[in-house]
């Protein structure tokens, strides 16, 4: 068994229990990437702040009038990795990070697998920056309204791979209504900035939480999202 296949077992359910960090632990000393400038956005430049501000003052949809903040999103703007989601929850809404409570710590231990964290060498963020009411699902409008600003951070991150976790990031992603199940298993082609980007399809989270025995499939597609960067150059 290899490091990343000890370290997936508690996720999986395989091994000993995985005990969630409290409160996030060590991440609670640092800035969240919400309406603020900070979090781990140092050196970021010129364009990633205003990028940011466009965010936080967006009044493109509706959802503007009902946030509490924007979720702009979180991690190293270097990253390799870049993780999509779906739209923020109620408690990214209150506290501007996405992917908090249980299914940001089910996240962080999948990327621990895979010797990835939000802190250092992985970005995440969500189609959607405000919260749609009632955690329902995002409206057609509201994705095309947003999608700019999620096209604009994967030009300024410039990954290696895409990580798009569940139907709306993968069907925005790639411009496509398949389904999950007929788009996993292998890297699909995103063309951003001029650059073609694989992007690996698997579940959202919050599904595996209510499902967890499709984990085993999810970890196959991390092993095939660690293959293609383990694959990939390094760029200076």
């Amino acid at each position: 068994m290899d490091e990343s296949q000890r370290r997936a077992w508690p996720w999986l359910g395989a091994g000993p229990v995985w005990t969630p960090r409290s409160a996030r632990g060590a991440a609670d000393d640092l800035p969240a990437g919400g309406d603020e400038p900070g979090g781990q956005d140092e050196g970021g430049g010129a364009a990633w702040e205003i990028l940011r501000g466009e965010v936080t003052a967006c009044q493109r949809c509706p959802l503007a009038a009902s946030r509490t903040r924007t979720v702009f999103g979180v991690g190293d703007q270097r990253a390799r990795c870049l993780v999509v989601g779906e739209a923020p929850g109620a408690e990214e809404d209150r506290l501007g990070e996405p992917f908090v409570g249980r299914a940001g710590e089910l996240l962080d231990a999948m990327l621990a697998a895979i010797d990835h964290d939000r802190q250092r060498n992985v970005f995440i963020a969500n189609v959607l920056k405000c919260r749609p009411p009632g955690n329902r699902d995002p409206a057609a409008e509201e994705v095309a309204q947003c999608q700019p600003y999620l096209v604009r951070q994967v030009e300024l991150i410039a990954p290696t791979v895409i990580v798009a976790l569940g139907r709306f990031a993968a069907q925005t992603l790639l411009a496509t209504d398949a389904s999950i199940a007929s788009l996993r298993g292998q890297a699909h082609g995103c063309r951003i900035g001029g650059r073609e980007i694989p992007v690996v399809v698997t579940y959202h989270p919050a599904y595996l939480l209510r499902s967890p025995l499709d984990k085993a499939k999810a970890w196959r597609d991390l092993r095939l999202v660690a293959d293609l960067l383990a694959a990939a150059p390094v760029q200076g």
